[in-house]
């Protein structure tokens, strides 16, 4: 074959380096605001002004409805739990598993982990059945990469929680279970590596463990990690109860002894069991839910904690180390008659612009859902508002697990999702209003305190009753919108896919810290928006029902074209400040350096691929 000439070669060159150097130059993501640091006490501080963006099309005049797709097949995400049930009806049967949305190969797109349990010991036939972790091949597929990714463990899994307790900029993975818990480190090459024994992280082998939360409670920059007990419980010490006289059934946990939650301080080579020390340890709690949350704006992060059966509990941080149990004064701890129910999952959210977090707690059949809203000071009391509200009336039948408050729409009001489904699979013969599998509800927030009620306008997974647990979102697909991760006991997950909620203007934040954690959990956003309406999160982790939504915030703007100020103030005490950032937009925000990277929102995704077959089996 003939070589062509230099000269040729030459401008061939040439041309290819043009061509390449204008296209990047068009790909190229816009420059970043400056920001300013300060402390509390520190004056109003200015921004340089957002960078110039592509111009956005136009709002419609009316938005279509939103409704959620099942797209878990298509995605390739095939799994089934395992209860381990088989006849004898043993507690934690009854209890399902949860899930997590996390980045763990930081290439801005969500993966999936999905918890599993595992066969009795008893059991006549041992099935396989481990965690599994999809990665997000950014086409609205996954592929499973459990086995690849070291994470295919044999356990009895209940719930997960995502952060990066060494800072190293990847996002490691908390386990909880029946039994020994387990704390997976990720080494940055896609896989874990398991260092519970090293970190001292197990608990013991006599816990049963549900949901777990990562906090920096302390301040000192590094994840600590609080984890709820439910009962003692054990396969011999198994109780015989009935609901119809004749046939053995599911006991209740007020047939078993509770067990302590327990916090674990990071001082950097491993963690410091400080349950008693930190003044949260509760034999008495049989605990399914936490929440970590700033109830009374104080600047320290409080822990709040769903008990079934048993009162609730709130500590208030005191900023030394320890807590103070407060939930009976604060008003959490019981029904509005007085009566301790069965608390599951609990989220956190400011739902009505009052500036304070309130709370939504998932609750028994007959017990209707909690809905305390936070009235401030003085005294910072919760008044339980669901019995006066639609809320109250449309969940009183409902067995509530998994739950959260999101954005669907994207107006800038948060909604609620509840994940349901009742423990007991023969409920039916005694109650006929109440059956096992029942359906997903949605409400959404209509501003001033009210609630509508859109489930039956939310699509065709709204419509099929399911035995739900664990509930999680995340913005999946990377088109602006929050998706839905919803797990069933001892049944298939689900992946709902938000259809229409991008069509409203919207922002996401993803929190990076220096002084702080790296995650940024505990961080405070607040945006500042031109209609003259301001809203607020906070990074954190657990929440739910033995689950972990995506860390990154997710705004709704409505029909705001942009962010006139944000306001971040991280858990050091630092408040940084941004001006006029632009909407439809994904902004990492590096403490002290504000906004280090922005990319417009929706992301162009490949086309679909066929869906990958499973590579863990007998799932």
């Amino acid at each position: 074959m003939k070589l062509p000439s230099s000269r040729f070669v030459f401008l061939l060159l040439t041309a290819v380096f043009l061509i390449g150097c204008n296209q990047s130059t068009t790909q190229q993501p816009p420059a970043t605001p400056a920001a300013e640091v300060a402390t509390n006490a520190s004056p109003e501080a200015t921004a340089s002004p957002s960078p110039t963006v592509a111009t956005l099309p136009p709002l419609p005049d009316k938005f279509a409805p939103v409704e959620f797709t099942d797209v878990t097949a298509q995605a390739g995400i095939k799994f089934r739990h395992n209860n381990g049930a088989y006849g004898k009806k043993y507690l934690p049967e009854t209890t399902g598993s949860g899930c997590a949305f996390l980045d763990f190969d930081n290439d801005g797109w969500q993966d999936v982990l999905l918890l599993n349990g595992m066969d009795f010991e008893d059991a006549p036939k041992k099935r396989r059945s481990v965690m599994a972790l999809y990665h997000n091949n950014q086409n609205g597929t996954f592929t499973d990469v459990t086995a690849a990714a070291g994470l295919a463990k044999p356990m009895y899994g209940m719930g997960a929680a995502i952060g990066d307790f060494d800072n190293d900029g990847f996002d490691d993975i908390y386990v909880t279970a029946l039994g020994e818990n387990k704390l997976f480190r990720n080494a940055g090459n896609g896989k874990f590596a398991d260092v519970t024994a090293k970190m001292g992280v197990a608990g013991l082998a006599t816990d049963f463990s549900t949901s777990a939360a990562w906090l920096d409670y302390d301040k000192d920059g590094r994840l600590d990690l609080f984890v709820a007990n439910y009962v003692a419980w054990t396969l011999e010490g198994d109780l015989n109860c009935t609901l119809d006289g004749a046939n053995k059934s599911y006991c209740t946990p007020e047939s078993y002894k509770g067990q302590s939650a327990r916090l674990y301080r990071n001082i950097g080579s491993k963690f410091e069991d400080v349950t008693e020390k930190a003044g949260v340890a509760d034999p008495t709690s049989k605990s399914l839910g936490i929440a970590t949350f700033d109830y009374d704006r104080d600047g320290w992060i409080d822990l709040f904690v769903a008990n079934d059966t048993q009162p609730n509990k709130l500590y208030k941080n005191n900023g030394n180390g320890t807590f103070a149990e407060v939930a009976t004064t604060a008003g959490v701890a019981f029904s509005e008659e007085g009566k301790a129910r069965a608390g599951m999952g609990v989220d956190f959210a400011d739902y009505d612009g009052s500036g304070y977090a309130s709370l939504i707690i998932g609750n028994f059949s007959n017990e209707m859902l909690g809905v305390y809203h936070n009235e401030g000071k003085p005294g910072f009391l919760f008044v339980d508002e669901a019995a006066s509200s639609t809320l109250g009336q449309a969940t009183l039948l409902s067995l509530t697990f998994g739950l959260f408050f999101f954005d669907y729409d994207l107006d800038g009001r948060p909604d609620i999702f509840l994940a349901n489904g009742h423990v007991a699979d023969d409920i039916n013969k005694v109650q006929p209003k109440i059956t096992y599998a029942m359906r997903p509800k949605l409400f959404h927030n209509e501003g001033k305190k009210k609630f509508n009620e859109t489930t039956a306008k939310a699509g065709k997974p709204f419509a099929k009753p399911v035995v739900a647990r664990g509930a999680a979102y995340a913005d999946f697909d990377n088109d602006g919108d929050l998706d839905v991760l919803m797990t069933t006991n001892g049944g298939p997950a689900y992946l709902l896919r938000n259809e229409g909620g991008n069509q409203a203007r919207f922002a996401r934040f993803k929190t990076v810290g220096a002084g702080s954690n790296r995650n940024g959990i505990g961080a405070k956003v607040t945006i500042f928006l031109p209609d003259g309406t301001k809203q607020w999160q906070a990074v954190h982790s657990g929440s739910s029902y033995c689950s972990q939504s995506d860390l990154a915030l997710t705004f709704g703007l409505g029909r705001n074209d942009k962010i006139d100020r944000v306001e971040i103030e991280w858990p050091t005490g630092k408040i940084e400040k941004l001006a006029s950032l632009a909407a439809n937009q994904f902004y990492v925000i590096k403490e002290g350096s504000g906004v280090s990277e922005s990319k417009p929102l929706p992301l162009a995704a490949p086309s679909p691929q066929p869906s990958p077959t499973a590579t863990v089996a007998s799932r």
